[in-house]
């Protein structure tokens, strides 16, 4: 748990740290990598290091640098021309992150994920090791979406996602997000030069959608994807500060305690592997549209969804697939591994547990998802 003592953050006991740098802090001005900047943020990231912080490095920059390589004037929106540019871009990126920590006597390690590689269980399990090992040899992975390979239907669709995703799956302590914004204002400061910018909040503050505006001209996120980042990982029982990387030496002032940008709380111990490889879905086989019941059992009481609970089914699964649970609304409230075939949950839906018994003449579970196999948003 992070505390604040006399106006400091305590952060130096993160010993784990996931820093995500955006393409904003990264590229000059749309004419490709600032290899200044980088140097500079190489310098912070190996000052982290040097003091015993395991460091974690999710890297922008890769389509932008594409860009300019190809000498394009605007970000292309057709999906083979975004593949062709992170193709190029990455080129550029690796070689620059490994040249400037080179400098510091530092090694560090391509890894290129998408949401296939997350989403299966081995390699899930095998990503993690690898990361695990990277980190056990003082290695700093510099991460970023496998775009070349990438499609509508596997993406992370943002940087930030993806370090949330990461800082679950290596146990993180602390996720910084640093962007050319200052944190997370009560409005839009680019409209309203009275937005109070919130030093802490709480992450699953379901309020801070309607308060987080859009994203720039070469990232595709924005202070929505990083309050939905925070969220993803405070339910790994990850923290997450979200600060402007245009100050000065921030990520030294932010390890020191300064109240810099805003901290995203937790209010949840960490879950276990298999509930942290479940909430790395972002695509699953089906839908459960449950009722307000079920809702409050999930996430209040930290219940098991039964078939009673179930309005609809949506989709086409088979038992053992991972599908989500949403609201009336469309809100997602939890994925979870269902106990029953589409078919099958489309004729119990709503039913009682007897009933349950009496349409399927037997069942191996009364649960639709079982509490421990399910992972709440």
């Amino acid at each position: 748990m992070i505390e604040v003592v006399d106006g400091q953050r305590q952060l130096n006991a993160c010993k784990r740290i996931v820093v995500k740098i955006g393409s904003s802090l990264l590229t000059a001005n749309g004419q490709g990598l600032d290899l200044n900047a980088i140097s500079h943020w190489a310098k912070q990231i190996a000052d982290l290091h040097n003091a015993g912080h395991e460091i974690i490095l999710v890297s922008s920059g890769a389509v932008a640098e594409g860009m300019v390589r190809m000498k394009l004037a605007s970000r292309p929106t057709d999906l083979p021309s975004l593949q062709a540019c992170a193709a190029i871009g990455q080129m550029g990126l690796i070689h620059t992150w490994s040249s400037v920590l080179d400098q510091h006597g530092i090694q560090t390690a391509q890894v290129l994920l998408t949401h296939d590689d997350l989403a299966d269980r081995r390699r899930y399990l095998n990503s993690c090791d690898a990361l695990q090992n990277l980190i056990d040899w003082h290695v700093i992975p510099v991460i970023n979406e496998n775009d070349t390979v990438s499609t509508d239907e596997i993406r992370f669709g943002d940087n930030d996602t993806l370090a949330a995703m990461v800082a679950g799956q290596v146990h993180a302590e602390l996720l910084i997000i640093l962007t050319d914004q200052q944190g997370m204002f009560d409005s839009d400061p680019r409209s309203n030069p009275d937005a109070k910018l919130f030093s802490a909040v709480r992450a699953l503050d379901d309020s801070l959608f309607e308060m987080a505006g859009g994203g720039g001209v070469l990232g595709r996120g924005g202070m929505v994807t990083k309050v939905r980042a925070a969220r993803l990982a405070a339910r790994s029982g990850c923290p997450t500060l979200i600060a402007s990387g245009e100050s000065d030496n921030v990520l030294a002032r932010l390890m020191a305690g300064e109240m810099l940008g805003t901290l995203f709380t937790t209010d949840n111990d960490r879950v276990t592997a298999h509930q942290q490889w479940l909430a790395a879905h972002l695509q699953t086989a089906g839908r459960l549209v449950i009722d307000d019941g079920a809702v409050e059992a999930i996430k209040r009481k930290h219940r098991s969804l039964l078939p009673v609970g179930v309005k609809a089914i949506e989709g086409h699964f088979d038992r053992g697939d991972v599908v989500e649970c949403v609201d009336k609304n469309g809100g997602r409230i939890a994925v979870g591994r269902v106990n029953f075939s589409s078919r099958s949950a489309e004729m119990i839906k709503g039913l009682s547990s007897e009933k349950v018994y009496q349409v399927l003449g037997e069942a191996r579970s009364l649960e639709m998802i079982h509490r421990d196999h399910m992972a709440i948003y």
